[in-house]
């Protein structure tokens, strides 16, 4: 009855939301966003049977906010520690695990809330891919990626947290709430994701072909050097590279251990002796049939297919001078992509962990193929219409000479 209740309760929010972005945003179509929260609740009652039946780390938060006996900020932490922080508070007003697994898939859910929003800010166009396939409602209803933002766990709120910041980053000053939760999400979550997230916004403002005042681009710029500097000693313990003088040499080892560690369990795949492409094939693109290790593997294998499919429509000659002469936050979410894809794969040797770690990133590259083909397009449209422009002005000439 709890889940039930609470079903309904976040039903209600999210009318309150709709109804607020809806004002503010012509586009927000209030029913895809409803279907979309119910089939991210598959994803939670879907996610609830796994657990019920497999190890998973929500049983194992569930049960450290359950025997805590401290006072609620001596959980105040990063990593898992910040999980508990945002949990326990819950569990004392009553919540069984369901109803707190719930509350997280919920997060989950603003998480593609937002992905939504600014996606279709800044790109207007409808795209179509396998001739009749909506692109955008494709990338919001891939199924791995609701499994695993349905659950007590890191991977919904951080999600949450880096589409929040996305959006917020649109118009920083106006979002400047947003902007500052969600960077504080990311952080006390994943520090060194902080530090790629915030590294790719100083690149994207300061080299996006958009005119923005340079008052603006500087105090994102400034803003985000000074956070840097204030967390990177936690992002360096994170990392386990708090007492190095060699940070190269230092992180080779640091991430060669724990590849040799994950790469020992059943879904295991030793990649040390990759060469990097193969490495960046195997985070983006792996579980392929053949090597998944479950059901669940097999069914994102699927999604990894579709993937590979959109990956391929940017490997173009003119992708590069598209990267080139594009706005701030298609480079924001190029570098995010390649940062925390180039650190992950060094780390990751584990397919199981592989389809949850991507879940953070491959958002930011959809966005860069989304906007990329729909330049396309709006290209192509503009070409046509001069072209029938010209027939209009050449009939309309000749007609004027040659009345009869």
């Amino acid at each position: 009855m709890g889940v039930v209740v609470l079903i309904l309760i976040f039903w209600g929010i999210n009318q309150l939301l709709f109804g607020a972005y809806k004002k503010k945003h012509s586009f927000f179509d209030k029913k895809k966003m409803n279907l979309l929260y119910l089939y991210h609740l598959l994803f939670f009652f879907i996610f609830l049977w796994y657990s019920y039946n497999n190890p998973a780390d929500s049983n194992r938060y569930f049960e450290d906010v359950e025997n805590f006996q401290g006072s609620w900020f001596e959980l105040f932490g990063t990593d898992t520690r910040f999980v508990n922080f945002v949990s326990y508070p819950f569990y004392t007003l009553g919540f069984s695990y369901e109803m707190l697994m719930l509350t997280f898939a919920w997060f989950g859910f603003l998480g593609f809330l937002y992905a939504y929003m600014f996606m279709r800010e800044k790109i207007p166009i409808n795209i179509a891919v396998f001739k009749k396939v909506d692109l955008l409602t494709l990338i919001l209803f891939f199924p791995n990626m609701h499994f695993w933002t349905a659950a007590l766990g890191k991977d919904s709120i951080i999600f949450m947290g880096l589409m929040m910041f996305t959006y917020a980053i649109i118009n920083p000053i106006s979002r400047i709430f947003l902007l500052v939760l969600s960077s504080l999400i990311i952080f006390y979550i994943r520090p060194h994701v902080f530090m790629f997230v915030a590294v790719g916004a100083i690149i994207g403002y300061l080299s996006g072909k958009e005119k923005i005042a340079f008052w603006k681009k500087a105090s994102i710029s400034i803003a985000m050097v000074v956070a840097l500097i204030f967390v990177m000693e936690d992002v360096l313990n994170v990392m386990g590279l708090g007492e190095s003088e060699n940070f190269v040499e230092d992180f080779q080892s640091e991430s060669g251990e724990r590849s040799k560690s994950l790469s020992t369990s059943g879904s295991g795949v030793d990649m040390s002796n990759y060469p990097l492409p193969f490495k960046f094939f195997t985070f983006w693109f792996r579980p392929l049939f053949i090597d998944a290790p479950n059901v669940l593997g097999i069914i994102t294998s699927f999604e990894n297919l579709i993937y590979l499919f959109l990956f391929m429509k940017i490997i173009r000659k003119d992708f590069i001078r598209f990267i080139k002469n594009s706005p701030s936050l298609i480079k924001m979410s190029f570098v995010i992509f390649l940062l925390s894809s180039f650190a992950l794969t060094f780390v990751m040797s584990n397919l199981g962990i592989i389809m949850r770690q991507k879940s953070m990133v491959m958002y930011f590259i959809f966005f860069v193929i989304y906007y990329y083909l729909a330049q396309k397009k709006y290209k192509h449209l503009l070409k046509r219409k001069r072209l029938e422009e010209i027939k209009e002005q050449t009939i309309a000439t000749n007609h004027s000479l040659n009345p009869y």
